[in-house]
This record gives structure tokens, sequence and C-alpha cells, in this order.
């Protein structure tokens, strides 16, 4: 695995990510955390993350500029002190 530049790729789409394509932020953080050790596994999920860049490069995606809408969501219990959570 020595030979592999799999830091150099996966800082590479780090980049990419950044800029443009945040919906694979997820798995490029779930694979960055094995650069120091990574195994062909990884490599080959690394892959397989290019060739989605790949095969999406002319697919676009477009936030609208309408109003921002925040919606939250809680437990019910979420300030209940009989099960240890405090507002």
């Amino acid at each position: 695995m020595c030979d592999i530049p799999y830091s150099s790729t996966v800082g590479s789409i780090k980049y990419i990510v950044q800029c443009t394509m945040p919906d694979i932020a997820f798995a490029l953080s779930f694979m960055s955390r094995y650069q120091a050790c990574a195994g062909e596994a990884h490599w080959t999920t690394v892959k397989i993350i290019l060739k989605y860049l790949r095969r999406t490069q002319e697919m676009l995606l477009v936030y609208s500029g309408g109003e921002l809408v925040l919606e939250e969501y809680n437990d019910a219990s979420v300030a209940d002190p009989r099960v240890g959570y405090s507002a």
C-alpha cells in the first residue's frame, strides 16, 4: 500500500467536497480516518468515490434562493430530569 497515493487522493477529493460536492462529505470524512493505515479495502472505496465523481460531473446540486426555513425536532423527554437530561 505504500506506493498507492491514498493520502494525496483523499486530500484532492476533500478540496472538491469543500468547493462543489457537499453530498459526499460523510463518505470522505469516513475515509479520511484511515490515512495512516489504509488497506486495500480503503483504496477500493476511494476509487468508488472517484467513479462517482466522474459519473456525476455534469449533474448539479442546486439550492433555491428562497427563504430559509429552520425546523427543529427533539425527543419529548429532552428536559426530563428523571431521564437525566436538563434544559
